[in-house]
């Protein structure tokens, strides 16, 4: 500083004067010291008048804080709804008057009436000032002749907790203590003026001592030679350059700048924030200051990359804030546009990754349609329609043309749209794009739907509402598999996308080409579930046999994913009794199903032998091994896991005899409500052989009800076998008197968790007792001459059942099954006599050797008896019980 004082006395201004004004630098050294001179002048009148302003403002600012906070200190609401605020007031004012350097503060009602003041003998007074804005809740600040002299005061509303105002506060100074602050700041603002012209008249020369060395002594015509040179190359790049100086004023704009904002001549010296045709964000980066590298705005329909850098100048008087700012434009729309294309090239990768993420999910038709219908929603399309052949649906093969088509799903944006609603059936009209789509296998791209005309024809109502909605333009495609078209898929869009164009066409045909395989994969799936479940349902009873031993109700709920093994059947037996039986073999589809009627039809023609249940289990155990062995890898897996539960119900003796093999106990529901689970020896899985089958017998009283099922009913994967047990037993338990059938919908409402994983086969049968005045039985001593007794008896039985036209035939059957019994069997001899829905006579014997049915000869002396039987009676046969044997026949009742 020493240093700079001392260059500045070797000044002087005769050589300032005396200094050659041919150079710019000379020049500009005379006009700076006038220069300085005047504006240390214009500085420090603008700085008494900023701080007699300032001083003003502080005033008003300090008089305006001080009453607010006073207003909202905490006790002042509490002292004025108190008999005497002044006295609580007064001592508070009078201190925070002082601590805040303050001359009053004033405390008054909502009238103007004082209860507080500097003077005490003013108390009670009214206030001098205008009080009307704060009473309507505003600050108000004034200056008023007070009784303190000319007065600088603010006054402020007292609210309450409901935002009315109560009181008012008043804070303020005195003017002459005002103007005495600014009186006191006088002889500095005048010293660092006159600091301040000495100082600048020095830096001056400096500043003109460095000019001359910075335009080497340059003279103005060569200095504009120079200038012509900056400008011509400034003009000439392709880039816009722009100078905006620190108060956001554009200093400079080059030719190219103003060519890519499209600024006009006289732009130069205006503020940016002023400039047409900028974005305000391309406004608020240029008057930043702040440095920006390659940001892109928008202007017109450019997108121009944006440098900018500051140069590190300050404007003189300021002492800080960023200072000029050079920036440099570049047009980037076309790098933006394959910017963009780019963009839109991700955007369709990631559509098509989603739609095979999201799209053929399950094996159903109907679900992959949606699927199809929402994935391009709405990144593609506002609304999709999916309509497929009504054959599709059903597995079949589609039709060549576009009729029966169904619309199988329809997705949008919104759910009120024109669009023909799901699930309805219609056929394409041939002038519409759909039916040329159909018929061709090709796309048909409408993008101008209220000018086109063919696709109207189809609905011209609903057309004019489609259109009336928004929607533009259709894309229609075809799903196409395996050189079958399967349906159409249509993508409309409205007012929120653009119109469709070429390029989208081959996107929707994409995302239809992965769609289309799944349709025709369910399709496919469905045509063999569709024959799994007709192979299946045909195996199953159709019907239930007519009996009157058993009143039956079924249920049959084939798995979710497909058919399985589960089956059941009634069989009636001879002698009034029938055969309950259910099974499941493991596994589901086409296999499953054959081997399911393959084990109930060898049931069947095991119970034609009429054989105790064990026993019955045992062959079907070795036709199975048999079936395992003779099949073969490539075909099957064979049938391990088949189980079945066989058991046989007498109405006569109430007896019900089964025997299991590897499958869940039955249920009985005996006539008081309980329900129990009998104990059934559990025999193995039907092939795996190696061990017996045993039976358990137990004795039903009438009005017992069986309920027999398969796992599936009570096992799932979210609960374990011991809980499905005890919900079974919960719905059987309670109920004796309910009939089978709403039994059967009980169990299935309250054991079954939804639809089932697995297969479910649940009978339910109700037990009667054939009545005794039905029932006549005998016993036959051995002896041939006992014959004619039975006749004679079983004559006098069948006129008291009103059957006497039966008699003859009855008497010959009878007679030729008692001969045979007294002359190759064995003691004890019984016959009894049923009378069901056929009149049935049995004869029983100690032996196990069976009668067998011949032809003999015209020579023959005998050997006819068992065919005379066979030709009378309606059928016969043979079944062995563990006493011997019992010899049957039936004869139809009249």
């Amino acid at each position: 500083m020493a240093s700079l004082f001392a260059r500045f006395r070797q000044l002087s201004v005769k050589r300032l004067i005396s200094k050659s004004t041919r150079t710019v630098a000379g020049q500009v050294l005379v006009f700076q010291v006038a220069l300085v001179v005047l504006l240390v002048a214009c500085g420090v009148f603008a700085l008494i008048l900023q701080s007699e302003r300032d001083s003003s403002a502080e005033a008003r600012r300090r008089s305006t804080a001080v009453a607010q906070t006073f207003a909202h200190s905490p006790g002042v609401l509490a002292a004025l709804r108190t008999p005497d605020p002044s006295k609580i007031l007064q001592p508070l004012t009078e201190a925070a008057r002082r601590a805040a350097d303050v001359d009053f503060i004033v405390v008054m009602d909502t009238e103007g009436t004082r209860y507080t003041h500097p003077l005490p003998d003013r108390i009670g007074e009214r206030f001098v000032g205008e009080i009307g804005p704060s009473l309507a809740g505003k600050v108000f600040v004034e200056s008023v002749d007070g009784p303190l002299g000319r007065e600088v005061q603010a006054t402020v509303p007292v609210k309450d907790a409901d935002s009315d105002v109560v009181a008012l506060v008043s804070a303020g100074m005195k003017v002459k203590n005002v103007e005495s602050q600014l009186n006191q700041q006088l002889p500095i603002i005048l010293g660092a003026g006159a600091g301040a012209l000495a100082l600048s008249a020095g830096v001056t020369a400096l500043v003109g001592r460095r000019l001359r060395r910075q335009t080497h002594s340059l003279a103005p015509d060569e200095m504009a030679l120079m200038y012509e040179h900056h400008d011509t190359v400034l003009h000439s790049v392709r880039e816009g350059v722009l100078i905006v100086a620190a108060d956001g004023r554009l200093m400079l704009a080059n030719d190219e700048a103003r060519r890519l904002l499209e600024l006009p001549p006289d732009i130069e010296g205006r503020l940016v924030s002023d400039l047409p045709g900028l974005d305000p964000e391309t406004k608020a980066l240029l008057t930043s200051g702040r440095e920006a590298t390659d940001e892109v705005f928008l202007a017109g329909e450019r997108l121009i990359a944006v440098n900018q850098r500051p140069t590190g100048q300050r404007p003189t008087g300021r002492a800080g804030g960023p200072g000029e700012t050079v920036v440099t434009l570049r047009d980037s729309t076309e790098l933006q546009a394959v910017t963009g294309r780019a963009e839109v090239a991700r955007e369709r990768l990631r559509l098509l990754y989603d739609a095979g993420l999201h799209i053929g999910t399950t094996l159903d038709v109907l679900r992959t349609a949606d699927e199809l219908a929402r994935v391009p929603i709405p990144r593609f399309a506002d609304f999709v329609t999916v309509d497929l052949a009504d054959a599709v649906l059903h597995g079949e093969e589609p039709a060549p043309t576009g009729t029966a088509m169904r619309r199988a799903a329809v997705s949008g944006i919104v759910d009120n749209h024109p669009l023909i609603e799901q699930g309805r059936l219609f056929d394409y009209v041939p002038a519409t794009p759909q039916a040329r789509g159909y018929g061709s296998g090709r796309s048909q791209l409408v993008s101008d739907l209220p000018t086109a005309t063919s696709w109207r024809v189809q609905d011209p109502e609903r057309a004019q509402a489609v259109i009336d909605y928004g929607i533009h333009s259709l894309i229609t495609a075809p799903i196409q598999a395996r050189g079958v078209v399967l349906g159409m898929a249509s993508f409309w869009r409205a007012q929120q996308h653009e119109r469709f164009n070429e390029e989208d066409v081959s996107l929707a045909e994409e995302l239809v080409a992965r769609a289309a395989i799944s349709i025709d994969n369910a399709r496919r799936y469905t045509r063999e579930h569709t024959l799994a479940v007709t192979l299946q349902r045909s195996l199953l009873p159709q019907a239930m046999p007519e009996q009157n031993a058993l009143d039956i109700a079924y249920r049959y709920l084939p798995a979710q994913s497909g058919v399985g093994g589960d089956w059941f059947d009634v069989i009636p037996m001879p002698g009034s009794r029938v055969a309950l039986a259910v099974g499941d073999v493991v596994g589901h589809g086409l296999h499953a199903a054959a081997t399911m009627g393959r084990l109930r039809t060898a049931v069947h023609n095991f119970s034609a032998l009429d054989l105790p249940p064990d026993e019955l289990l045992s062959h079907l155990d070795d036709l199975v091994g048999s079936i395992d062995q003779s099949e073969t890898a490539e075909s099957a897996a064979g049938v391990v896991g088949a189980t079945c539960l066989y058991g046989i119900y007498d109405p006569v003796t109430r007896r019900y005899v089964m025997a299991r093999a590897g499958h869940l106990a039955p249920a009985l529901v005996r006539p008081d409500g309980t329900v129990t689970f009998p104990d059934v020896p559990a025999g193995p899985p039907l092939g795996l052989g190696g061990m017996p089958f045993r039976t358990a017998e137990l004795c039903l009283a009438e009005g017992t009800q069986l309920v027999l099922y398969t796992d599936g009913l009570i096992e799932d994967r979210r609960r374990d076998l011991d809980v499905g047990m005890e919900l079974l037993r919960e719905a059987l338990t309670g109920n004796p008197g309910r009939p089978p059938e709403e039994t059967c919908q009980e169990v299935l409402d309250r054991v079954l968790p939804g639809r089932p994983k697995d297969d479910v086969a649940l009978l339910v049968a109700r037990t009667r007792q054939l009545p005794p005045d039905r029932i006549a039985d005998w016993d036959v001593p051995q002896d041939p001459a006992a014959v004619a007794g039975m006749r004679d008896a079983v004559a006098r039985k069948l006129e008291a059942w009103d059957l006497a036209e039966l008699g003859f035939t009855m008497e010959l059957i009878l007679s030729e099954l008692i001969t045979n019994a007294i002359r190759y069997g064995s003691g004890p001899i019984h016959v009894r006599l049923i009378r069901d829905r056929t009149l049935i006579c049995e004869v029983a014997d100690g032996s196990s050797t069976s009668p067998h049915l011949r032809y003999a000869a015209t020579t023959d002396e005998g050997g006819r008896g068992l065919f005379l039987v066979s030709q009378m009676a309606e059928r016969w046969g043979t079944r062995y019980s563990p006493q011997g044997k019992v010899i049957w026949a039936e004869q139809a009742l009249p």
